[in-house]
Formats: structure tokens, C-alpha cells, sequence
């Protein structure tokens, strides 16, 4: 597959942007922080009010749960502060918890040469595909009756910050999505990689477009084979390493 700015110039964002989503999943919190600012969990029910989460967006040190009590009128810091132990309690679906990153296993959905998604189609096709819309404005895969175990694999915006604003969805256009497996996860590497090959190629199918691996080239047999094999690897190591621990 030969180089197309209008592609390769996103899909290299969008690697920055996968990165930048590990970091922020996989750094451990102190006691007292959390986000800047709190989101009502079920996007069907928002009053307009409230804005998506922007990804990569980190507290101040000395914020308990990310707010300030003083800062509010008319007793929204008590309101809010509600909220944050509400989170903490019941977190968004697709909350990873907070333990050391292994490895990333990634894919790209693309739109072909010049064109683009746009975000209409892109939620359709997420729901259609089994993703659910969670935690950090992204959609996630989760382990089915264990929403708390976090997700499987997430899929994010090519585009910077990463996140999908459902206020304004209509007016995102998008040259791809990026699929993200962070590992160790709640289910086996390999069973993590056979649920989102397909879902990320249903994607494919549902808006034309093209499954492209971690390197930017279309994704074939031969490399499908090269992860899977690398993955099995991957779950023998840990299962050894349990043995171990026991």
C-alpha cells in the first residue's frame, strides 16, 4: 500500500493518540484525584449541559475527586462533589483500573483515499458492531455481564483529542478509527485479539473502508497469523507467571 497524506499523516496521529490513551489508562492515581470535570454516564439522558471528556485530561494536585468546593455558585460544588463519589463507586463503562501496560496491540479502520467518516455513521456502525459508548468519550468492548472488569478493547477517534463529543457528533468528519487492545486486560491476549479482529472488519464492511495494521499497510493473513501467534505467547508467559505467584 503505497503512502497517502491523507491517510498516513492521521493514522500517525492517531498513533500518538493510542499512546496517549495508555498513559492515562495505565498511570496509577493517588488517593484524592480524579478528573477536572464529570460527565453524566448515559449519553441518551444528557441535558445539554454537561461536556464529553476530553482524553489526556489530568487533575491539579490538591483537587479532591477533581473538584473544588469553593469555586461553584448556588451549591453545584456539593452537587458535583456527589457526582465524583457516584464515579467512583459505579465508574463508566469502559474504566480500566489502574496496573502496568505489558503491550498495545492496534489496528486502523480508514476511509479510503479523500474521504472521510462522519460521525452519524460512525456510532451506527460502533452499535451494530457491539461497542459500547464509555469512558473517556470512546466506545469499548466489555466482558459480558462484567462491565466493572473494563474493556476488552477500545476504539477512539483518529482525530485529536481522540474522543467522540456525541453533542456534536453530526459535524465530525474523520479519516478513521483506531482499535486498541491494552494488555494484561480482563480476558486471555488471545481471546482480547479474536474479538476485535472481526468487530474492527465489520466496521470495515459497514463503512467501505479499510482494516490497516499497527505499521499502516492493509492488514493480511500472514501478519493476522504473525499476532496471533505472538499473542499465544503472550498468555503461556502469563499463565507461567501466575503459577509462579501461587
Amino acid at each position: 500500500m503505497g503512502w497517502n497524506p491523507s491517510i498516513g499523516i492521521p493514522l500517525i496521529v492517531a498513533g500518538l493518540i493510542v499512546l496517549a490513551l495508555i498513559y492515562f489508562f495505565g498511570r496509577p492515581r493517588k488517593p484524592g484525584q480524579g478528573r477536572r470535570k464529570l460527565f453524566a454516564r448515559d449519553t441518551a439522558h444528557r441535558d445539554g449541559e454537561r461536556q464529553e471528556p476530553t482524553i489526556g485530561e489530568m487533575p491539579e494536585q490538591g483537587e479532591l475527586d477533581g473538584v473544588s468546593l469553593g469555586e461553584s455558585e448556588s451549591g453545584e460544588g456539593a452537587a458535583e462533589a456527589n457526582l465524583a463519589a457516584d464515579r467512583s463507586q459505579h465508574p463508566p463503562p469502559g474504566a480500566r483500573a489502574a496496573q502496568p501496560i505489558d503491550r498495545i496491540v492496534t489496528l486502523f479502520v480508514a476511509a479510503r483515499p479523500n474521504e472521510t467518516f462522519n460521525g452519524a455513521s460512525l456510532v451506527v456502525a460502533a452499535e451494530k458492531a457491539g461497542l459500547t459508548f464509555g469512558d473517556m468519550g470512546i466506545f469499548h468492548r466489555l466482558v459480558p455481564g462484567k462491565p466493572q472488569a473494563g474493556p476488552i478493547f477500545s476504539m477512539a477517534n483518529m482525530i485529536k483529542p481522540g474522543n467522540f463529543d456525541m453533542r456534536h457528533i453530526d459535524e465530525l468528519r474523520t479519516p478513521g478509527v483506531s482499535f486498541f487492545i491494552t494488555l494484561p486486560g480482563p480476558v486471555p491476549a488471545l481471546d482480547a485479539w479474536d474479538a476485535m479482529l472481526p468487530t474492527a472488519q465489520r466496521m470495515a464492511e459497514l463503512l467501505d473502508a479499510s482494516v490497516l495494521d499497527e505499521e499502516r499497510n492493509t492488514l493480511g493473513r500472514q501478519r493476522v497469523a504473525h499476532i496471533r501467534d505472538e499473542l499465544r505467547a503472550y498468555d503461556r508467559k502469563q499463565e507461567r507467571s501466575q503459577i509462579r505467584l501461587h
